[in-house]
């Protein structure tokens, strides 16, 4: 099967390109969304705070109509009553106010969640260009946003037109009503109105809101090239890789030579492996692995070994398994106990031998069995 050309983004975005976009201020948001919660969230508060509203309102159109004739007369007076109105038609509508921001504020949670970016509010003039206006006016995202605010408006008018013709008698009753239950009703009939506008409003939400995600996850995706070079960037090349992989080994090495002077053996294949182990009965339970290697790293570490007079066994078996079943700085197994000890023996009568001027010993026959 030929492979699908780089330049087509049939793949998910990666955790890094959505971490990218996100620092770009490119989240999936939901205008619609955001407009029923606010809206739903002041109708709600009205509908619940409407007799409160309503007798704070009367209280400044009294206040407002009840001046005499020299107050009206001066200007001074006048510049301070709107004042004092103006503080308290906020006063009255500030729990309705507050409960709408807290709305706005805690909509962008379902979809997208909070995000401050830097880069978004740095200017763009790519925008400026009016061909670049043009082609935007007339792209497929224009067209379903064009259809959007048409479902909107038309959602939105039917609801409005729904809501009037079953409150029409209501309405046309409030002027017969006191002025107190009047404004109070009124308020209470604005709110019915808001909540079911936010209904319709709602039904657009659960539409858009996936509409949104899917584009969002579709401006986003990457094709195989893109998820290759971001492996290579995040990860490093695989040369690199490669590179840093060979100098560990070559530090590897070097620490492990510097460990074979202090060896008290090493056990050669002969020639394919050498295992270099120590031993102090004082500080060890067994004897431990502190260097091993084959071929050329198995000839360095014998070439060390005799530059510091380090006793050479030649025990093919022993050595094979020593170099496939112990790791570097572990400690023999117990199955290997006998076997290592017959030629830690072996070294340390030989050591004795030497120095006292007598005879070396005989040299053991270390059999082991090469699966443990």
């Amino acid at each position: 099967m030929a492979e699908q050309p780089a330049q087509e983004r049939t793949e998910r975005a990666t955790p890094k390109r959505l971490q990218d976009a996100r620092r770009k201020g490119q989240i999936p948001r939901s205008r619609d969304l955001s407009a029923a919660a606010v809206t739903l969230a002041g109708g709600a508060a009205m509908y619940l705070m409407g007799g409160l509203i309503g007798g704070s309102l009367h209280g400044m159109m009294t206040r407002g109509l009840s001046i005499s004739r020299d107050q009206a007369l001066d200007s001074t007076r006048l510049t301070a009553a709107l004042s004092s109105a103006a503080l308290d038609g906020l006063r009255a509508c500030a729990p309705v106010l507050l409960v709408a921001l807290i709305a706005a504020i805690l909509a962008p949670l379902a979809l997208g969640g909070w995000n401050f970016s830097t880069q978004a509010l740095a200017p763009k003039f790519e925008r400026l260009n009016p061909l670049q206006g043009v082609k935007r006016m007339f792209s497929t995202r224009s067209l379903v946003e064009l259809l959007k605010a048409l479902g909107k408006f038309g959602v939105v008018a039917l609801v409005a037109i729904v809501v009037l013709w079953s409150d029409a008698s209501s309405l046309l009753a409030l002027g017969r009503e006191p002025t107190p239950q009047a404004i109070a009703h009124a308020a209470k009939l604005s709110a019915q109105g808001l909540v079911a506008i936010s209904a319709g409003l709602l039904i657009i939400a659960f539409i858009d809101a996936p509409y949104q995600l899917w584009r969002h996850a579709k401006e986003l995706r990457m094709s195989r090239q893109e998820i290759r070079e971001e492996l290579k960037e995040s990860d490093g090349s695989p040369e690199v890789k490669g590179r840093i992989r060979q100098l560990q080994q070559q530090i590897a090495r070097q620490r492990m030579m510097q460990e074979v002077p202090t060896a008290d053996v090493i056990v050669t294949n002969p020639t394919h492996y050498a295992v270099a182990l120590r031993y102090d009965e004082q500080r060890m339970r067994a004897p431990v692995v502190v260097a091993k290697g084959v071929d050329l790293i198995a000839a360095r570490i014998r070439e060390v070994g005799a530059q510091h007079a380090v006793p050479i066994f030649e025990a093919p078996p022993l050595a094979r398994v020593l170099y496939r079943n112990v790791e570097l700085g572990q400690e023999v197994p117990a199955s290997l106990y006998v076997a290592v000890a017959q030629v830690l023996t072996y070294v340390f009568q030989l050591r004795l031998a030497a120095r006292a001027g007598s005879p070396p010993p005989v040299k053991p026959t270390v059999e082991v069995a090469e699966s443990i």
